[in-house]
């Protein structure tokens, strides 16, 4: 009577391919560089800065995982990059000309990090697919 296991995977998941951690972390930088900016010293809420500066925080703990090319990152990052994407289409409608260029930026780079994400995605489970048919 055969004993294996069939939870474990005969092949093991392979990472994102490159160039897609790459590129997905080149534009979480960029949107962390921006984020951080802006709520500093390009257009902040109250002068010196605010604490909305704290919103950058889940994208620096994504870097290390998007950059291995982790899937499990990419999974929780294909969530989470939609609340960048909403408060950029909220603000820009901002009342300065500064707010509306910062949240046009923001918005052009989180929907690029969505895009890149998924077609990373879609390239993994690829790979995937290719290993379990050989």
């Amino acid at each position: 009577m055969d004993q294996t296991n069939s939870q474990t995977p005969t092949h093991p998941v392979p990472a994102v391919p490159r160039p897609w951690p790459i590129i997905a972390t080149c534009l979480t930088v960029a949107l962390i560089a921006l984020g951080l900016a802006w709520e500093l010293l390009l257009d902040p809420l109250r002068p010196g800065g605010s604490w909305l500066a704290l919103k950058v925080l889940p994208l620096v703990l994504a870097i290390t995982g998007l950059f291995a090319g982790r899937i499990y990152t990419y999974k929780w990052m294909s969530l989470v990059v939609w609340i960048y994407v909403c408060e950029a289409l909220v603000r820009i409608v901002g009342l300065t000309v500064a707010e509306r260029s910062l949240a046009w930026a923001s918005l052009a780079l989180s929907l690029a990090l969505a895009i890149s994400i998924l077609l990373a995605a879609r390239s993994q489970i690829r790979i995937h697919r290719q290993q379990l048919q050989s």
